[in-house]
């Protein structure tokens, strides 16, 4: 589906920093035939002996492939930040989806103009999906990572990834953020009073509508959670600069706990 390499990425530098890509430990998690790419940036003075939250970060679809670098353009510098690294001593993950895949199962459909995204409920995991669980549930059996704050958040692709695997694996995450992202409004119900939600949008977003934020907020809403949204007036597809820039985005996230 080579138009999906259009949508999700604006702007995209030519090259990540080399700061991000020299700071991140790079990996491969294999199941089943299936590899998945990631880097890792752990705590400032590891120590293997304590246990430390774990953030996973889901990339959009134009950072796909298997160069295992790509998915650091968005988000990576964030974490490598002095002040973010002494107050959150996290291990953070960004794992790289397929180039031909997808982290959610959702129907794509485009013309010369627009995207039209089908969310589905109760489908099967794309491929994708699968080795992005089969890894979690791996990485979370490491003695120092804490099962307590496990977190996940994405842009775009990686935002409906987010919606997908809170449903998916309710019981896991202590919180999840979902940049210009969506869902089934049917799925709302699997996570709503599970997992608190931080939605963010561009209300001039033409990729992705930011009707599918609006619409799982008020699902969520309806379910019983209570979600925060943020739909910032002025922003297109690229909502993701302002919602990595939020200065509560990480206070918010590391305070809840399972």
């Amino acid at each position: 589906m080579p138009f999906l390499l259009c949508f999700i990425s604006v702007a995209i530098p030519v090259l990540v920093k080399a700061q991000a890509t020299a700071t991140y430990d790079r990996g491969n998690f294999i199941a089943k035939g299936d590899t998945l790419p990631y880097r890792i940036l752990f705590p400032l003075n590891f120590d293997p002996a304590k246990k430390y939250p774990v953030l996973f970060v889901l990339h959009g679809a134009g950072e796909r492939g298997n160069d295992n670098q790509a998915q650091l353009i968005h988000g990576g510098d964030l974490f490598l930040k002095g002040q973010v690294r002494q107050q959150y001593p996290a291990i953070v993950i960004f794992p790289q989806c397929p180039k031909d895949g997808f982290w959610s199962n959702v129907k794509v459909k485009t013309d010369s103009s627009s995207f039209t995204f089908t969310f589905q409920t109760d489908a099967p995991p794309t491929k994708a999906m699968h080795a992005l669980m089969a890894f979690i549930d791996d990485f979370l059996d490491k003695p120092y990572a804490d099962k307590h704050h496990v977190y996940v958040g994405g842009l775009s692709m990686g935002g409906m990834g987010t919606f997908e695997i809170i449903g998916r694996e309710p019981k896991i995450f202590a919180a999840a953020f979902a940049i210009c992202g969506g869902d089934n409004t049917l799925n709302a119900k699997k996570y709503a009073k599970k997992v608190p939600l931080w939605i963010f949008h561009g209300a001039k977003d033409k990729t992705v509508s930011p009707d599918h934020s609006q619409v799982m907020v008020d699902a969520i809403k309806a379910a019983g959670g209570d979600p925060k949204f943020t739909l910032y007036p002025n922003d297109d597809h690229d909502s993701w600069t302002d919602a990595f820039a939020e200065p509560e985005l990480l206070p918010w996230l590391f305070s809840h706990s399972k």
